[in-house]
């Protein structure tokens, strides 16, 4: 199983080679380690998050702990060895930490101290090293432990979980289920993850604080080239009592995820699909360069998080991840993700809630511009490049120039004062090259200031390999993103050229739109864009072979 860090968009670990992602599907889940017990996967997770309990606040002596006794009977009613019990304490002296109880016998006896714990417990089938059988998860959001306590943790009361997709062709793989208890600023997490259907749950005990209570359970089925993402989240004061889910086709959303061809060559992107608001196992799809995968997910669970990690066959290195993040979908809607596909150049996020990648703090000038963004706009963790340059003039004095780095990754300090800078970053691939050049003024600033930074995107009609055919008239989509498109645009002009750059002709931008001929087959077409905001800062960005034309068959 891989273990992914959830969710800041940084690299991931090292994943499987391509060939052994091809060959077999693996389950991911993110940000937590995992240990087998009771037939089922229990996730190691921090019991509790809690501060620090008050010096002296634990005693020792005898009148602060209690006998607290469990017994644990199976389906048949009859006493059972087979669990795993986990204690989280919530409050007291332990707050903050856990107990796991397995491999003992079916009733067991431990003195704990006087507090809010959280428990539950898993009670399988079969022994453990006896294939995927059944579960029952039991869960108590609430016990409080303030004299000798017994509770018998009895399976049949438990009701089934039965979540189902709505096409033929799905597999089952696996389902994780999942409560978090609040309790006076203290977060308890308890799990259960199978590969079993045969899966059945049930609340313990008196009920919660209001909306002290978070459950949800997530459950994965694999399909050809395809994955059903199945989640389904509550709030309130209780655990689940078993959760019956069929839904219809037209309460699911559908992902699209193509895979471009990178410049490198072919390979296998594994695509890590799971809830925003986790932890989730995420069932990983493996989809070739140059084919497609196919998510169906329930909207209802919330926001969904997107990881598409692209490593070419026989290439040593890091993977090139790209992150889609937060997304919501609608019942019936389908959205598609192009990534590794032209044209390749700079992109600057617009919405409110954006990453700022060019800021001045004081007199230090910080860029994190992703100046190889992908053709949807995609930004790559670890694009591909030959040579990146970015240069930085203070009125019309040269500051530095950065060679080598992360394309459009540099620092700067400056002097203090009011000036004209122009900045510069330039990146070449294998086949062209992406230069921006924009102008503003900046002065000293006291806090962390938004540099005032455009970009202008293409959309041309290209195949997955990233070419368009030859000798043909379509429409390129032209977008303003940035500083131009918050504060408007003054004047936009486009330049298209079929020879590199040595000639430029003038392509009108009508409808957001420009018109382009290709040329001959293995030729490229390279854009220009020259723009001013209405502020007065501008950008000149040149994009050579930003798209090549496919060639003769």
């Amino acid at each position: 199983m891989n273990v992914y860090s959830k969710h800041s968009p940084s690299p991931l670990p090292s994943l499987p080679s391509a060939s052994a992602r091809a060959a077999t599907r693996r389950s991911v889940l993110r940000g937590l380690g995992v240990a087998t017990a009771a037939g089922a996967a229990a996730v190691c997770l921090p019991a509790a998050t809690a501060h620090a309990a008050p010096a002296g606040r634990r005693t020792g002596g005898a009148s602060d702990t209690y006998a607290l006794t469990l017994v644990h009977l199976g389906r048949d009613g009859a006493p059972t060895t087979d669990y795993r019990t986990l204690l989280t304490a919530l409050s007291g002296p332990d707050a903050g930490s856990g107990r796991q109880l397995k491999d003992m016998p079916s009733t067991v006896t431990v003195q704990v101290p006087a507090g809010r714990y959280m428990l539950d417990s898993t009670l399988a089938t079969r022994p453990v090293g006896e294939g995927n059988g059944g579960n029952d998860w039991l869960v108590r959001p609430r016990l409080d432990i303030d004299r000798d306590t017994t509770l018998v943790l009895d399976a049949r009361i438990a009701r089934p979980v039965d979540i189902r997709p709505p096409v033929a062709d799905a597999v089952f793989e696996q389902t994780g289920a999942f409560a978090e208890v609040t309790y006076e600023g203290v977060t308890g997490v308890a799990n259960l993850m199978t590969m079993s259907l045969d899966l059945r749950m049930a609340h313990l005990g008196p009920a919660a604080e209001r909306g002290a209570v978070r459950t949800w359970v997530d459950s994965y089925w694999s399909r050809p080239g395809g994955v059903c993402a199945l989640g389904y989240a509550f709030h309130g004061e209780r655990a689940l009592t078993g959760l019956v889910r069929h839904p219809a086709p037209g309460d699911l959303a559908t992902l699209v995820v193509r895979a471009g061809v990178p410049a490198s060559g072919g390979g296998t992107a594994l695509v890590d699909f799971s809830p925003s608001a986790g932890p989730s196992p995420a069932l990983a799809l493996p989809v070739r360069s140059g084919g497609t995968g196919t998510f169906l997910l329930t909207p209802e669970r919330g926001t969904w998080d997107l990881v598409y990690s692209a490593q070419p066959e026989q290439e040593e290195g890091p993977a090139n991840n790209y992150f889609v993040l937060g997304r919501s979908f609608t019942p019936g809607s389908t959205t598609v993700h192009t990534f590794d596909t032209p044209v390749f150049g700079p992109a600057l996020d617009s919405s409110p809630d954006a990453r700022p990648v060019a800021r001045r703090t004081g007199d230090t000038l910080d860029l994190t511009v992703p100046l190889l963004a992908d053709g949807d706009g995609h930004t790559p963790s670890s694009p591909l490049f030959t040579a990146s340059t970015v240069t930085l003039h203070r009125n019309g004095t040269p500051v530095a120039t950065r060679r080598g780095e992360k394309p459009g990754h540099a620092s700067f300090t400056v002097p203090a004062g009011r000036a004209a800078y122009r900045l510069t970053a330039s990146a070449t691939r294998s086949r062209g090259s992406v230069t921006a050049a924009w102008t503003f003024t900046s002065a000293t600033t006291v806090s962390a200031t938004d540099l005032p930074l455009s970009a202008v995107r293409f959309g041309p009609d290209v195949a997955l390999d990233g070419t368009a055919p030859p000798h043909t008239t379509s429409g390129v989509a032209v977008t303003v993103e940035g500083a131009a498109r918050r504060a408007g645009v003054r004047s936009l002009t486009v330049s298209v050229s079929t020879d590199r750059g040595a000639t430029w002709t003038r392509a009108a931008v009508t409808g957001g739109r420009i018109t382009v001929t290709t040329p001959g087959p293995g030729k490229a077409v390279s854009l220009r864009a020259e723009l001013t905001d209405a502020q007065g800062n501008t950008l000149t960005q040149t994009l050579i072979d930003a798209y090549v034309v496919r060639s003769a068959t």
